[in-house]
């Protein structure tokens, strides 16, 4: 898993379009993950949408499908990702079969051993640090958290939350094996993207 995962959230952009760009942007800025996040669109337009980011950014990115299992598999994505509020890993599992890529979404201790007992992949902890990217978010966990979810767990570690160019690295050090950043990539794409693969070398 490479060390940058780049999240996009739909909410975020004034049209697909402006999101289609920047998502091309990061791709040329060397990111190799990357997971569509639409919270609040249909079912069609989601999957007309994860289409295009497909068709656009070919093979070179991995593709991670937020929430959804079957539009994972209808838009031809490499993994889904699922919270503590979604279908559990094993029914996603079940439905994007043993070769695709599932992460969980964890937020305490207790969340983070019940992962490691499902077939995911990786696992998601945080917030790690204060963030406005969710309107309800849950309790910050901070870099001990991270290095809870460490001793924890030897699944792959992702932590998210509030991570920016000045703190990825204290993250890294406290023991994920890569950052998801959504606001951090938001203005300048590429030009973040590779500020922050320098930073994660």
């Amino acid at each position: 898993m490479k060390r940058l995962y780049a999240i996009l959230n739909v909410d975020l952009f004034p049209d697909g379009e402006a999101l289609l760009a920047a998502a091309r942007e990061l791709a040329a800025g060397g990111v190799t993950l990357l997971q569509y996040r639409n919270k609040s669109g249909n079912a069609r337009g989601m999957l007309e949408q994860a289409r295009e980011l497909r068709t656009q950014l070919g093979d070179s990115v991995q593709l991670i499908m937020n929430d959804r299992a079957d539009l994972c598999l209808a838009a031809g994505f490499d993994g889904v990702h699922v919270g503590q509020e979604d279908l559990s890993p094993e029914s996603a599992r079940r439905i994007v079969g043993p070769n695709l890529m599932l992460g969980v979404s964890t937020h305490t201790s207790e969340q983070v051993i019940e992962a490691c007992k499902t077939s995911a992949d990786y696992v998601a902890i945080g917030p790690v640090f204060a963030t406005a990217s969710k309107s309800d978010p849950d309790p910050v966990v901070g870099l001990d958290g991270v290095r809870q979810a460490r001793a924890l767990t030897r699944k792959r570690l992702v932590a998210i939350g509030g991570i920016t160019r000045g703190n990825c690295r204290s993250v890294i050090d406290a023991g994920a094996d890569a950052v998801a950043v959504i606001s951090d990539l938001l203005q300048e794409p590429r030009k973040s993207a590779e500020e922050f693969l320098r930073i994660l070398r």
